[in-house]
């Protein structure tokens, strides 16, 4: 057609042609007739072309190899996956393209109200006998309960407290957890699930200990411990309730593994029998030796009422200390109980030279106690006054409230992991702790946790309403945790910190008698430890001075002192 134009216009013309004529003649008719006809692809660049499109997502390869479906059916469920964004309208043509091998369906479910805050999951405050958590809507479940693989892309948000974060990540936990599990006791196949974009899961629900394969930026596969994700699941959504002592969905008996027999703890970790520890930690001084012996005692005072010991199960007692603690004491921390391993102390970055929590990072060596399955973590200022074993049950990260939305560290229970430490130690120089010390950096990491109740970690702390509160503890707390001068450094005849006005929010002469029944029950040997040296007597003096001549009304000052330990100072 175009070789005929060119004859009738320039060819059959009568007169000599134009060149410049000729080439605009050229330039109009490759404007009206070759430019808007779409080209057709030739057969070698079509190929290329369908097979750029048609190239499996680089996690789908990969799992494709490790669990050899290559020639099974493959359902996968997307999550938050909006076609509108050019990366996930990709995504959904490289597994149309793998039809019929590879089943799509788009996960429905509503999103979280705007209006939902943070500390409407996390309050600081909550009744722990009647107490609702907001809803986080979820999918109908029981319509996506054959999914292989449920990918996600995870909101990116300024920080990690995000409640349509946290919704998602909920989302694909249930979705992962309710495919995967058959029957009360059995998990059929693995599930994966895959995180895409450059924001990966909560921590606290994805543990790095079940990612296989992590490319930096773009995605994240985890093959999901099902048994693990199904207690978390039965978990409230935040710290608005308080974590079950039994998590029960319809009759479910799963996880209440230490509730009556030594067949349901065996059944929770695959027929073993799980490795167990309380841990503390002493580092930079040997301050707190005396409280840990005094903790060992009362652990052990308690371990007749306990279900693993009448079924024979052994919980250690282990310390970690550094360097600083002395040959002297750790005989008598052996004596206490406890087993004894070296540690090298870790340094805050962002605390002073020589502060107090200078070194206080330390206690993120916890984690790397792999050797147990569950540690329950407990500060050497701690006393326990009932049996905790059963706490054990309890899911990473569970702990008592502190104030605002975060845990008090003191007390903890964790599930070891070396790369659960890796990573701490990456974010330490990146996280900056909102208390300057370890509290604040482990509440930043495990933003997701679960609410004890307050009297598994009575803080020693009054909040005074009048002049005469005598700050009396209740009788039913599991563990007693002293804030503010320790026993140990008072006379035993009251608490010293009735002594500075500005320390009475700390002061309990109740709680202080309870500490000293522990050290009587102590071995003579063991009490040694505990006591008094010339200057610890000559602080309390020159406080009982300054509170006589500011005339406390509390008027502990008064009182005759009568602790024998003043007789023998230590050195």
């Amino acid at each position: 057609m175009i070789s005929k134009f060119f004859s009738f216009s320039f060819l059959s013309s009568k007169r000599k042609a134009d060149p410049y004529l000729i080439l605009l003649h050229v330039s109009i008719t490759l404007s009206l007739f070759i430019l808007p006809v779409k080209p057709k692809r030739l057969p070698i660049i079509t190929t290329i072309l369908d097979q750029v499109e048609k190239t499996k997502p680089a996690w789908f390869d990969a799992i494709e190899k490790i669990t050899g479906t290559s020639k099974k059916s493959i359902k996968v469920g997307l999550v938050n996956i909006d076609t509108t964004i050019n990366d996930n309208s990709l995504l959904y043509e490289q597994l149309d393209a793998l039809h019929p091998q590879v089943e799509t369906v788009s996960i429905e479910f509503d999103h979280v109200d705007q209006n939902m805050k943070w500390e409407d999951i996390f309050p600081e405050w909550i009744s722990e006998n009647n107490s609702k958590c907001p809803i986080l809507p979820m999918p109908k479940l029981e319509d996506y309960q054959d999914l292989n693989v449920v990918v996600a892309r995870v909101p990116c948000v300024e920080g990690v407290r995000d409640v349509f974060r946290l919704q998602v990540n909920l989302v694909v936990a249930n979705l992962a957890m309710e495919s995967g599990w058959v029957k009360e006791l059995e998990v059929d196949e693995d599930v994966y699930v895959v995180f895409i974009g450059s924001c990966g899961p909560i921590v606290d629900i994805f543990k790095c200990d079940d990612l296989f394969l992590h490319q930096l930026g773009e995605y994240w596969v985890y093959r999901p411990d099902l048994k693990s994700l199904r207690q978390k699941m039965l978990m409230p959504v935040g710290t608005c309730k308080v974590a079950p002592g039994y998590a029960v969905k319809g009759k479910e008996v799963w996880r209440a593994y230490m509730s009556q027999s030594a067949a349901t703890l065996k059944y929770n970790y695959t027929m073993q029998i799980p490795r167990l520890a309380y841990v503390t930690i002493l580092h930079s001084s040997e301050a707190y030796v005396c409280g840990a012996i005094a903790l060992a005692q009362s652990i052990t005072l308690q371990s007749n009422n306990s279900i693993l010991h009448d079924n024979n199960y052994n919980i250690d007692l282990l310390l970690l200390a550094d360097y600083s603690i002395g040959p002297n004491s750790i005989k008598g921390l052996k004596a206490a109980g406890w087993k004894i391993r070296r540690i090298k102390r870790i340094l805050n970055p962002f605390a002073k030279k020589g502060s107090y929590n200078e070194w206080n990072y330390s206690k993120l060596r916890v984690w790397q106690l792999t050797m147990y399955d569950k540690i329950i973590f407990l500060d050497s200022d701690i006393l326990v006054l009932k049996n905790i074993d059963d706490f054990f049950t309890y899911p990473q990260l569970s702990a008592a409230p502190n104030n605002l939305m975060v845990f008090n560290s003191g007390l903890m229970v964790i599930e070891p992991s070396m790369c659960m430490f890796e990573h701490f130690m990456m974010q330490s120089l990146k996280v900056k702790p909102y208390n300057g010390g370890d509290q604040g950096f482990v509440n930043e990491i495990f933003t997701w946790w679960h609410r004890l109740p307050r009297k598994l970690n009575y803080l020693k702390i009054f909040q005074k309403k009048n002049e005469k509160q005598d700050n009396e503890v209740p009788e039913d707390i599991y563990v007693m945790h002293y804030l503010g001068l320790k026993p140990w450094n008072c006379y035993r005849d009251y608490d010293c910190n009735w002594d500075m006005e500005n320390h009475h929010i700390f002061a309990s002469d109740s709680a202080h008698k309870r500490w000293w029944m522990v050290y009587d029950a102590m071995p003579v040997e063991l009490q040694s430890y505990c006591g008094l040296t010339k200057k610890m007597e000559e602080r309390i003096i020159k406080h009982r001075r300054i509170a006589r001549n500011a005339t406390l009304c509390d008027v502990h000052w008064k009182i005759e002192v009568k602790d024998p330990r003043r007789k023998h100072y230590v050195d």
